[in-house]
């Protein structure tokens, strides 16, 4: 495409609802990230006198554009509800701030860039129901990119998570590369990262969020994943699974380090013991299902880590979805494998790095390189995520806040 086609509609009127929408439309879940400059609250703006305001900022070269002070919001829903997504996108206008092709008829006037393999599934139902265009960015090139921004530019994005202990981390910008990027969705890739677009996707797995979902819809009949992870929250994955001490009469395997708690076999006991399905409890099903599924994920990563040499890993993917008992058990599992050398790193906004990488890509299309560079986090803001609103991070690893930010406009 002739990047001179391209412009961003709108953005100079400080007084108009400006949004840039983005997407990742995955196999399982579909992932929003838009700015706004109106955050409805004239009061936060008195108080704040900058957010949804505009001042003058100097680009590259000799151009100067106004820059507009608003928020990033994060949003998700389930693929196989995509009609709600649509419905949010046009209640919210939201597609009204996408990029305009100059000249083009109106049915395919607004652009909205989207990532993910629904981008080309879903294509036609979004400028049918919409009247929008789905530009279509690499899926890889948009995880790592988001990744990269949320390191450099959010404060305490990062954080350790063992033993029921949160501890954030502090990013050495100078020192961040390489790392790898494990990012959980449906399946699972793992990706050495090495710059900015700069990386490779060296390993991966089938055993993923997916997988999760799949089996424990099978199994416990549940009708949702978050239903599904709180159900786990309930239960105890030693009714169903074979540890180390029911092998060793209840004592440690100490000559190589096994303590008669690990986990010898996944859903072991099921073997041995005279029960149906139906004689277990469902909790107790989805708790071992998320542990045999974290262990598989975190003992695979660490391992890639090795392999690359790399000090540095950061989980990312709405499998996590700041659940404690996940995060325990992939930070445990990767300690275990490196001996306590490295550490897993989980992120705030771990489900959203494709859609903030897509939401990046709009500066080639009319937004000066700056824009991006320029998006900095004043401080956590409360956020519309599908129906509800959720409130400012304050303890909860599974709320999305919003970022105040700033962008250039074209």
């Amino acid at each position: 495409m002739d990047l001179g086609e391209f412009q961003i509609p709108g953005n100079s009127d400080p007084n108009q609802k400006t949004s840039h929408l983005s997407l990742d439309i995955g196999g399982s879940l579909i992932k929003l990230v838009y700015f706004s400059t109106n955050d409805g609250d004239d009061d936060d703006d008195d108080e704040l006198g900058r957010s949804g305001k505009e001042s003058v900022g100097v680009s590259n070269g000799n151009r100067s554009f106004p820059v507009l002070k608003g928020r990033l919001h994060f949003s998700k829903f389930e693929t196989r509800k995509i009609n709600d997504c649509l419905d949010f996108i046009q209640t919210q206008r939201l597609h009204i701030g996408g990029c305009q092709r100059l000249g083009a008829l109106p049915i395919e006037k607004t652009i909205i860039k989207a990532t993910g393999g629904g981008a080309y599934k879903y294509a036609d139902l979004f400028k049918e129901k919409l009247g929008i265009c789905l530009d279509k960015e690499d899926e890889m090139d948009c995880l790592v990119a988001g990744a990269n921004f949320l390191l450099k530019a959010v404060h305490q994005e990062a954080f350790t998570y063992l033993d029921g202990k949160k501890e954030f981390v502090q990013i050495d910008h100078n020192d961040l590369y390489p790392y790898l990027l494990v990012n959980i969705g449906s399946g699972v890739s793992m990706i050495k990262v090495e710059g900015d677009g700069k990386f490779e996707r060296v390993s991966g797995t089938n055993v993923g969020g997916g997988t999760f979902w799949g089996l424990g819809r099978l199994l416990t009949k549940c009708k949702s994943f978050d239903e599904l992870l709180e159900l786990s929250h309930q239960g105890n994955n030693r009714v169903i699974d074979m540890l180390v001490g029911d092998i060793y009469g209840g004592t440690d395997y100490s000559k190589v380090g096994l303590s008669s708690t690990t986990i010898a076999s996944s859903f072991g006991k099921a073997i041995s013991d005279k029960k149906e399905l139906q004689d277990y409890q469902p909790e107790d099903i989805a708790r071992s299902l998320l542990r045999m599924i974290s262990n598989n994920i975190g003992q695979i990563a660490y391992l890639n880590a090795l392999r690359f040499g790399l000090k540095r890993i950061f989980f990312g993917g709405f499998f996590i979805r700041g659940h404690a008992y996940t995060m325990d058990t992939i930070a445990v599992a990767v300690d275990f494998w490196s001996k306590g050398e490295a550490k897993a790193m989980f992120l705030r906004h771990e489900g959203f790095l494709g859609a903030l990488g897509a939401f990046m890509s709009y500066e080639k299309h009319g937004l000066d390189d700056s824009m991006i560079h320029h998006l900095t986090q004043k401080f956590p803001m409360s956020s519309l995520v599908g129906d509800k609103i959720c409130s400012p991070l304050n303890g909860e690893l599974n709320d999305n806040e919003s970022i105040e930010c700033s962008v250039y406009a074209s």
